[in-house]
């Protein structure tokens, strides 16, 4: 067994899973990610401007689904759950890319951002370019 700690929460204006853009690029609105305190160091560096890659636990999906219709379009043929960007899997891991627009000691605005309000945030990465020497 694995233990996940969940080191932040995001706060967003969406709270309906089934109002919310399946991607960040589909009208997401700006959110902000509040981390905890223990996780401050962490942050040290991030920039406005900077494109990171947010890694979210969907608390909120099913783990007990292993096909979909993709998009949710049931005149689509179902395919597995792994050649889809489905919440339902059975590890709702969520990755959101999205730009840092300001950082507020623990609060980080992020624009694009598809996660709903409340939904635990597990890590965050940078993107990376052609080189990066980090």
């Amino acid at each position: 067994m694995y233990a996940v700690a969940t080191i932040g929460r995001v706060e967003s204006p969406l709270f309906d899973l089934d109002a919310a853009p399946r991607q960040g690029d589909e009208g997401a609105p700006d959110a902000w990610l509040v981390f905890e305190p223990t996780v401050r160091d962490g942050l040290s560096g991030l920039r406005p401007g900077a494109a990171i890659v947010v890694l979210t636990w969907l608390d909120r999906a099913r783990r007990d689904i292993l096909r979909v219709h993709p998009r949710g379009d049931t005149s689509r043929p179902e395919e597995g759950v792994f050649t889809t960007r489905s919440p339902h899997r059975p590890n709702p891991i969520g990755l959101h890319r999205v730009t840092v627009l300001a950082v507020d000691d623990l609060r980080v605005q992020v624009s694009g951002l598809e996660a709903i309000n409340g939904t635990p945030i597990v890590d965050i990465k940078p993107v990376l370019g052609e080189v990066d020497e980090r």
